[in-house]
């Protein structure tokens, strides 16, 4: 049966993760949308959060100016100008937690990364896009609202976690508050239908917020990219590779990463060993370079599954390479199948230019080729390519709700369609329910 648009917007809500993790649209980008529906779905997203933040009630630090009604005319049309500094007080979140603001005295969007509702602060105005512009933070004058100290030394830095220093209960509201507004400006549902309340669920926040996610991808590079309040403190530093996440707005500069809240302590055993010794020049090991297309290791994928029988965690190490030279990963093999928890190592080659994990050939360097995970009852084999939830705890929660929504009689005479379904959890699950 047809899942109706009210069990998708609840479902959609339900698996609410502990932070804003820009990382785990990547596979929907790429395969559910064509880029030009995905720009204006985007846009819509964005917008949808600006309009919402117009009826919002902000606390404000001033009285509004008495105006005469010419005065205020002109300030509607109001567009400040690129590189002009101004003084703004953030409304909202919008897409990828990007902070609402509104140049004072009209109803100019201005969208500022890493702006978090309540706070005050000094931008520059860096572009204008379509009917908004976007604003870099110089300074900040007051702190925002729910204010908590980000436990991720790269929080300040790493495009993964951006809302890490917002309480969770806060970013929970925010990303119900964005939700609503896709299904009444985008979606054109009527908020003051007696039913919409009914229809719009809250969010479910999930029991844990960090090292919850089953999968983390880190690119190996050729240019290391530090912050520019610690480059002169690490000027005597003249390592330039790097190992972690790409640094925001970069696709060849590297955030170098030894440990990422996100993922597993098993995990994070792998990350620090291979951080402590793939650079030695004794290996022969090179970050694979964007532009000169040289250099042999690409990327670093770790997963962590469970042990059926023990329910101990299970770890797959995936080297991406531009070449199969399984002699020059020996070295690192040996070295992180020290660890128990390693079941798996494999390594995915991947000769062409793109900057993707995925390769065209895959070889099993130790191990097992896939690792197992339990999801309500059932067990899956995860190869290193395979599309699983991240979130294996809160996609429990998820499937539960689905299950509620979807209403199934559960006498057989029903039929479900799982499309775009990845591994197929969501169908699987519903038929083991009901056969």
């Amino acid at each position: 049966m047809p899942v109706t648009t009210a069990a998708a917007a609840t479902a959609a809500t339900a698996a609410a993760a502990a932070t804003f993790p820009v990382h785990s649209f990547k596979l929907i980008t790429t395969t559910l949308f064509p880029r030009p529906l995905l720009r204006r779905l985007r846009f819509a997203t964005a917008a949808a959060a600006a309009a919402a933040s117009t009826s919002a009630s902000v606390p404000s630090f001033e009285e509004p100016p008495s105006t005469p009604p010419q005065q205020q005319a002109r300030s509607t049309s109001y567009f400040p100008k690129k590189n002009q500094t101004l003084e703004l007080e953030c409304e909202g979140l919008a897409y990828k937690g990007k902070g609402i603001c509104k140049v004072s005295g009209s109803g100019f969007v201005l969208l500022c990364d890493r702006a978090l509702p309540g706070e005050r602060f000094v931008g520059r105005v860096t572009r204008k896009k379509g009917n908004y512009a976007e604003v870099t933070k110089l300074r900040t004058i007051s702190p925002h609202w729910d204010i908590v100290d980000a436990p991720c030394e790269y929080a300040s830095y790493c495009g993964g976690c951006k809302t890490q220093n917002l309480s969770y209960e806060a970013q929970v509201r925010a990303k119900e508050q964005q939700v609503r507004e896709l299904i009444i400006h985008v979606g054109k549902f009527p908020s003051n239908d007696p039913e919409f309340p009914t229809m719009m669920k809250p969010i479910i926040p999930c029991d844990i917020q960090f090292h919850y996610r089953n999968k983390m991808e880190f690119s190996f590079g050729s240019q290391r990219w530090l912050p520019r309040e610690l480059f002169e403190e690490n000027r005597a530093d003249t390592e330039k590779h790097a190992l972690g996440l790409h640094a925001p707005g970069f696709f060849d500069k590297v955030l170098n990463v030894n440990k990422c809240l996100l993922q597993s302590d098993p995990a994070n055993k792998v990350l620090a060993a291979i951080q402590d010794c793939w650079r030695d020049p004794l290996l022969g090991l090179s970050p694979y370079d964007v532009h000169s297309h040289a250099g042999f290791l690409k990327h670093l994928m770790l997963r962590t599954g469970r042990d059926i029988e023990t329910g101990q965690p299970e770890v797959m190490v995936n080297f991406v390479t531009s070449s199969y030279k399984p002699e020059l990963l020996k070295p690192l093999v040996e070295k992180i199948t020290s660890f128990p928890e390693v079941v798996s190592v494999v390594n995915n080659v991947n000769t062409s230019v793109g900057n993707t994990s995925a390769g065209e050939e895959e070889y099993t360097l130790y191990g097992k080729s896939t690792i197992t995970e339990t999801l309500r009852g059932l067990t899956f084999k995860i190869s290193a390519n395979s599309f699983f939830q991240t979130n294996t705890q809160q996609a429990e929660v998820l499937y539960k709700l689905i299950e509620e929504c979807a209403g199934l009689r559960g006498d057989g005479s029903e039929i479900v369609l799982d499309l775009f379904c990845g591994t197929g959890t969501i169908g699987l699950t519903l038929a083991r329910r009901y056969i």
